[in-house]
């Protein structure tokens, strides 16, 4: 899964799968410290490799700061690391 801001890019590179993300470039999971914003692109990142066909290319839509993100259920978060 390659998660990319530049979506004409991923189509010439033909990545097995990409998720699309039109978000600014050095922040690929999300703004700093946004832990729910993370989590929920590694969640959709992973689950893209499991329903997304060879070639295709998820974008979800989300937008930059504009949207509101809860931690996907059943996922635990521990910041004692």
């Amino acid at each position: 899964m390659c998660l990319t801001s530049l979506k004409p890019i991923a189509e010439q590179v033909r990545s097995p799968r990409s998720l699309y993300l039109a978000w600014p470039f050095g922040h690929p999971l999300g703004e700093p410290g946004n832990l729910a914003q993370q989590l929920t692109v590694l969640h959709a990142a992973l689950y893209g490799l499991y329903i997304a066909e060879p070639g295709e290319i998820l974008a979800p839509g989300w937008r930059w700061r504009r949207e509101s993100y809860t931690i996907p259920a059943g996922w635990e978060v521990s910041r004692d690391c």
